[in-house]
């Protein structure tokens, strides 16, 4: 069999097709590369969209909103004054894009006006806190994104 240009082609585009294909196995076969969706249901999430944006719009609304701090404790949300600590009810998600497996709730329980989530639970990095709650049967949520060191 002679070598020629026609010969070196062939062999180029198998080393590269090779090579691809190799690429994309270990990817998918290592769990270090998982691929994860950030919300479980994805399309029921996106159908609730427009009652999502009327409890954004309630929050935005308050003359006084709550606070998501980020301390050397962890993360503090501080509800104004003047509300009424026993009627606040609802939840805080935090949600940690990089992996699924961190997420978390924490029903609302407060302690005077705030609640406190401890360091030791929020791994170092980004997080998205989704606080859903309710005061005087109005609804609210709240979005942030906090780095933690």
């Amino acid at each position: 069999m002679k070598f020629n240009w026609g010969t070196g082609i062939v062999i180029a585009f198998t080393l590269f097709i090779s090579f691809i294909l190799y690429f994309v196995f270990s990817v998918q076969s290592d769990s270090k590369y998982d691929n994860e969706l950030v919300v479980e249901e994805y399309y029921k999430h996106d159908a609730k969209f427009g009652d999502e944006m009327k409890r954004i719009q309630n929050a935005q609304d308050l003359a006084q909103k709550p606070e998501i701090k980020n301390d050397s404790e962890g993360v503090t949300i501080v509800f104004p004054a003047s509300f009424v600590p026993k009627d606040i009810k609802g939840t805080v998600a935090f949600y940690r894009s990089s992996n699924m497996k961190f997420d978390f709730n924490v029903p609302i329980t407060l302690s005077g006006s705030t609640l406190n989530i401890p360091k030791k639970r929020l791994l170092g990095g980004r997080w998205k806190i989704n606080m859903e709650w309710q005061y005087e049967g109005k609804q609210y949520l709240t979005k942030e994104t906090i780095y933690i060191k």
